[in-house]
């Protein structure tokens, strides 16, 4: 019988708190990448991702003996390097910014505009930079809370559960963040797209 990807993290979680500290490395080697890649949309610099990045997984290493699994592992540390990328920019004094690209599962940057580009005359190219960075902006632009769960949803793939449980509040409330944060982005689309005002794309 297979295990689930709870079912395992649970199994090293247990490991940890036994005093296996091999297991929170192949916990670390697991997460890393994805906690890095959200924090990339969060922070500016590649040296602040890697601090708030190491910082989170400090933090979790240090709260695993009170985890009691009633949340899957991976939302349990998102949370903590949600709180953990809060916390930095409080004692940075400066709002959040995204960057303009991202690392996927394979480590490798690239830009969003990669992604929207696929016919490449001047007017194309043109057109998909002007969409990305309209969405990046707006993305910029939204409170925290709301760019936090659109970045979740969109950009990880997490459920509405698992959302929930990552920001803490009720799925009710992640299902309007991220309702909120859409019409937002859609609103400084449609003057680049050109689409009708009654359409949200």
């Amino acid at each position: 019988m297979s295990q689930t990807r709870r079912d395992v993290d649970a199994d090293l979680v247990a490991r940890v708190q036994r005093g296996d500290k091999r297991a929170f490395d192949l916990l670390v080697l697991k997460y890393q990448r994805r906690i890095m890649r959200l924090l990339a949309r969060l922070l500016r610099s590649p040296a602040d991702i890697e601090d708030v990045t190491q910082e989170a997984f400090i933090k979790a290493y240090r709260a695993l003996p009170q985890f009691r699994g009633e949340s899957a592992f991976y939302t349990w540390l998102y949370r903590i390097a949600i709180n953990t990328a809060r916390n930095w920019h409080v004692s940075q004094s400066r709002r959040p910014q995204t960057v303009d690209g991202f690392v996927n599962e394979d480590g490798e940057t690239f830009e969003q505009i990669d992604n929207l580009t696929d016919i490449n005359t001047p007017d194309a190219v043109l057109a998909s930079k002007q969409v990305a960075a309209t969405i990046n902006a707006a993305i910029d632009e939204l409170p925290d809370e709301l760019r936090v769960a659109i970045l979740l949803r969109e950009i990880e793939g997490m459920s509405y559960e698992d959302i929930a449980q990552s920001m803490g509040c009720p799925i009710g409330t992640v299902r309007s963040r991220i309702f909120r944060a859409r019409d937002a982005i859609a609103t400084k689309l449609r003057p680049v797209l050109d689409t009708d005002p009654e359409r949200r794309w």
